[in-house]
């Protein structure tokens, strides 16, 4: 077969061959029908290293690895050429695949033939095909001639195949931000941080000021204060705003798979990757990546976050290749997160990295003035979902939740309107009022009487003597209250944060706070 029916053989066969991969490997096998070569490898070109595509005769060590042009001056001449080269037999350059030869690791180290051709498309390099054998003068019969035009249809080939990958993997790109966006519409608010008090009114003023820049922003407060919002309308506010909000749990991550759903993983990095897969990191690129409840990140995640945050890289599991991404991060805790260093559970660089601008969100407790304004929020937000007639509440409901402790904050006023609807929307359905009343009746929540008696039965005189103060006795209470709770339910915090009407989390920050341990 002469060379230009090898050149239309290897133009028909690549164009026949649907899968990138695929058509690299087939490349390399009608290649070596014409150059007989021992050891070949396919690389694209990228910043200033190669990578291998596919390769024929080399261990799989040869293909996982990336060839920084600075430490391969093999490669880094193929690569600055503008024609084959072949270097000469008594060449002392070092042969990058030395030691990889599948059949004999020690082949390359003695005199062997050795050329590449660069890959040029529009004068510009975007690869290289490199061949060795071990017979000294195997190349010596092929035409410079033949190796160019091999190059440029190998160029095109890699040229149009990484555009047909690019394509693919914007498609999965946009397929899994579907996915993602379309869950958090599902199981997320929206909406915007509602108040008028001084508080809430600086944190709207803050939001607006850090969403001009790029800094890295960590919102700490109580469970149910508003973190979430605060992210989004940090969003809302910067130049990203036109792109993606990625929402991430750290504490719903479990450690084994943590770093994959943060920075990816490649098919066959561990049991269960059946394919390529991009992490949020990626997701997010050029938008914005919200970690809530960061404090819960697993201490060996936690380093890999600062490279991301800090140079803008990740790495998937199981790839050598490290990844640009742009991507603006926004933290939460509940956790006071100084403590947790101290504890040697949360990196202190990580946590500087991350307090570049730092932000509170207030407990409802201190700004109880605010809520009229929530629950009218609410109520017109259960209006429209219920297809039903205005809720008001009356003044006692005002009163009434004006003087409730509100541990679990706005999201558990938010819950308790919304049984509150339901059930003043059914007792008045047979009613012809234009506004449906929600009386105190309809709120569960210990009444103003109750509370009272509760206070009178702890500040009772015996107690009195040991407690000074009203705020140590409530202190001394609640630490009976939580343990006996958690003792009824053999040390099970959950259930107890559950039995006492508390978020799981606010149960633990209280624990922290008090100084509370069980033991049987």
């Amino acid at each position: 077969m002469n060379d230009i029916q090898n050149l239309i053989q290897i133009a028909v066969n690549l164009n026949a061959t649907l899968s990138s991969k695929d058509r690299y490997h087939e490349l390399l096998r009608i290649f070596r029908e014409t150059v007989p070569y021992d050891a070949s490898v396919l690389m694209v070109l990228e910043n200033d290293h190669l990578v291998p595509l596919a390769s024929f005769g080399l261990t799989s060590e040869a293909t996982e690895k990336v060839y920084p042009l600075k430490e391969h001056p093999r490669l880094d001449i193929i690569a600055h050429a503008k024609s084959p080269v072949r270097f000469p037999l008594d060449c002392d350059l070092p042969d990058p695949f030395d030691g990889m030869v599948d059949e004999d690791p020690k082949a390359l180290e003695h005199v062997h033939a050795c050329m590449g051709c660069p890959l040029i498309v529009e004068n510009k390099t975007i690869g290289i095909l490199t061949a060795d054998s071990l017979r000294p003068h195997a190349f010596d019969q092929i035409s410079d001639d033949f190796l160019r035009a091999v190059a440029a249809l190998s160029g095109a080939t890699l040229r149009t195949s990484r555009l047909l990958d690019t394509l693919e993997e914007a498609a999965r790109v946009q397929g899994m931000l579907a996915q993602d966006l379309m869950e958090q519409v599902s199981t997320r608010g929206g909406g915007e941080l509602i108040g008028t008090g001084t508080q809430i009114t600086r944190l709207k003023e803050n939001i607006k000021l850090v969403a001009k820049s790029d800094l890295a922003v960590l919102v700490m407060g109580e469970t149910g204060t508003g973190k979430e919002l605060v992210a989004r309308g940090i969003h809302a506010y910067s130049r990203r705003s036109d792109r993606p909000l990625i929402y991430v749990n750290c504490a719903a991550l479990p450690e084994s798979i943590a770093e994959s759903e943060l920075f990816g993983h490649r098919k066959g990095s561990f049991t269960g990757a059946i394919q390529d897969r991009m992490g949020k990191f990626e997701v997010a690129n050029h938008g914005t990546l919200f970690l809530d409840e960061i404090g819960e990140l697993p201490l060996s995640i936690q380093a890999k976050l600062l490279r991301a945050i800090q140079e803008g890289e990740i790495q998937r599991v199981g790839d050598d290749r490290p990844r640009k991404v742009d991507v603006r991060v926004i933290a939460a805790t509940n956790r006071n997160l100084e403590d947790e260093i101290k504890k040697g559970s949360f990196r202190s660089d990580l946590y500087h990295r991350l307090n570049v601008y730092p932000l509170t969100t207030p407990p409802l407790r201190e700004h109880l003035h605010d809520i009229p304004l929530l629950t009218g929020f609410f109520c017109d937000t259960y209006q429209r979902r219920l297809g039903s007639k205005p809720f008001r509440l009356s003044e006692a409901s005002i009163n009434k939740l004006t003087r409730y402790d509100w541990p679990g904050n706005v999201r558990e006023l938010k819950n308790i309107i919304s049984r509150a609807t339901l059930h003043a929307s059914q007792e008045s359905s047979v009613m012809s009022k234009s506004v449906i009343l929600i009386e105190p009746k309809h709120l569960f929540l210990p009444s103003i009487e109750e509370t009272r008696a509760i206070d009178e039965q702890i500040i009772k005189k015996p107690l009195m003597e040991q407690y000074p103060t009203l705020q140590e006795a409530l202190t001394f209470y609640k630490k009976e209250l939580i343990l006996d709770a958690v003792k009824r339910h053999d040390g099970n915090w959950a259930r107890a944060a559950q039995e006492l009407g508390l978020h799981r989390s606010n149960l633990y920050h209280l624990r922290d706070q008090l100084g509370l341990k069980y033991t049987k």
